[in-house]
């Protein structure tokens, strides 16, 4: 159960795109990251970050702060289960960016446990490449947030924020911390 197609990335690279900075870090205003539970050295966006070799979906994800998660788009189904599991371990905040597909069997299993789907209107992202790490247009759906809150019983609710404020509000911090 992947629900994964449409891509034209070759495979070895396709689970490997990098979250634009200036959206990661208009999200880590309002979560504050602690661990990127989805990365490797070259595409990591927090200082602790879980890799291929440490198998997340396989260890915990020991963290002191939110939890930001980009997952493999191969497959969503594990990361999900993961996710709801690992707030309540821990008791933080879980931020996962994934497509934005209702129709998939990943966003109903989603739905049985995340507080929060927010939409990212207003455009699509544009992921930054693992080879060229460059940002590259042309994504083929949008995208959105689904978000675990420890503490809440999982309220289902579906929000929106549009794509180019985040990326203004993340630009802003890369301009204060220039």
């Amino acid at each position: 159960m992947s629900d994964y197609g449409g891509s034209n990335t070759p495979k070895e690279l396709r689970d490997l795109w990098q979250t634009p900075l200036p959206l990661f870090l208009a999200l880590d205003l309002e979560f504050g990251f602690y661990l990127d539970a989805a990365a490797d050295a070259q595409n990591t966006l927090c200082t602790n970050y879980l890799m291929e070799r440490d198998n997340a979906l396989e260890c915990d994800w020991v963290s002191y702060g939110a939890i930001f998660c980009n997952p493999p788009y191969s497959n969503i189904p594990k990361w999900v289960e993961k996710a709801a599991i690992e707030c309540q371990k821990w008791l933080q905040p879980v931020v996962m960016l994934v497509p934005s597909d209702t129709s998939v069997g990943w966003f109903k299993l989603a739905m049985e446990t995340v507080d929060e789907v927010r939409l990212i209107t207003g455009g699509r992202i544009s992921f930054v490449n693992a080879e060229t790490q460059k940002p590259v247009n042309g994504n083929n759906k949008g995208s959105l947030l689904l978000i675990w809150r420890p503490f809440t019983n999982p309220r289902r609710i579906i929000t929106t924020v549009d794509r180019d404020y985040l990326i203004n509000v993340g630009n802003e911090q890369l301009r204060k911390i220039a």
